[in-house]
């Protein structure tokens, strides 16, 4: 596998966080020859802890395949040293509800037709699924992927939600745990390609892209995946892939109305939670 040039900032990042993650973390890591040695290509992680990005990072590192994540664009405000990396090192600002969202897209495409790899978390936000499994995916990797037709590498990782459990504020570090990523083999889209990119085509391709992800995880995890997928929205399971006509799923379940004395906490939370939202 040829080795990429790596640049300033990413060796940077390399010399800072390689050594405590070598120290405080074992590793598990599996299926790295699924990532492509050249060409550009996507990657699909799922995502239960705000410290799993770094567990990919180190895997996609030594891999010398280094990624360009998509990451909402307050990270790059500012000039401390995580602001000045996202920007060095090129990572790809995502834009909420604004004109310059599609921007993100653009970046992305132009990333992949050059070469590189680029990774997104379809779940937009950590996964809510109460057994952390992922959840229901956005649709900006499948858009990505029908134009570019790069292969789409579904990354599975395990284990940094126990050093930091989602909204956690406290690492618990000792006794060491394990971070374990895996690689699978490159999701088939090809059915897919020429089609007119319609909502439904969409979404039935992240679906696939999302039940790869889940595939691995299960490998990784040792157990079967549950036969329904946590919808976030409304707080409920949806079988994936669509309803019992094989239609895609487009709304979720309507879930339980609050009590009087919960309405207020629960909606607070919700305009909280639903701040973290990525539209890719």
């Amino acid at each position: 596998m040829s080795r990429q040039k790596v640049g300033f900032w990413y060796r940077l990042a390399a010399v800072l966080a390689k050594p405590p993650l070598l120290v405080l973390f074992k590793r598990d890591w599996q299926g790295m020859e699924h990532i492509p040695a050249e060409g550009g290509f996507i990657t699909v992680v799922n995502h239960n802890s705000y410290l799993d990005p770094l567990a990919y990072a180190h895997f996609a590192y030594n891999s010398r395949r280094l990624p360009r994540f998509l990451a909402k664009e307050s990270l790059f405000r500012g000039n401390g040293l995580p602001a000045r990396f996202m920007r060095g090192s090129r990572q790809i600002p995502v834009y909420r509800e604004s004109s310059d969202a599609v921007g993100a897209f653009r970046a992305a495409v132009d990333a992949v037709e050059s070469g590189e790899c680029v990774t997104f978390y379809p779940e937009g936000t950590l996964t809510r699924d109460p057994a952390l499994w992922p959840m229901q995916g956005k649709t900006g990797a499948a858009r990505v992927a029908l134009v570019t037709r790069a292969p789409v590498v579904p990354i599975a990782q395990w284990g940094a939600h126990r050093v930091l459990p989602p909204y956690a504020k406290r690492p618990r570090l000792f006794p060491r745990k394990t971070f374990a990523v895996r690689a699978g083999r490159p999701v088939d889209l090809s059915r897919y390609y020429g089609m007119e990119p319609t909502a439904e085509v969409l979404r039935e391709v992240t679906e696939l892209i999302m039940d790869a992800i889940t595939a691995e995880l299960a490998e990784l995890r040792g157990e079967p995946a549950p036969a329904e997928r946590y919808t976030h929205r409304g707080n409920a399971r949806n079988t994936p892939g669509g309803n019992s006509a094989g239609r895609p799923e487009r709304t979720p379940r309507t879930s339980r109305k609050p009590r009087p004395g919960q309405r207020r906490t629960q909606t607070a939370r919700a305009r909280s939670r639903g701040a973290e939202e990525e539209s890719a």
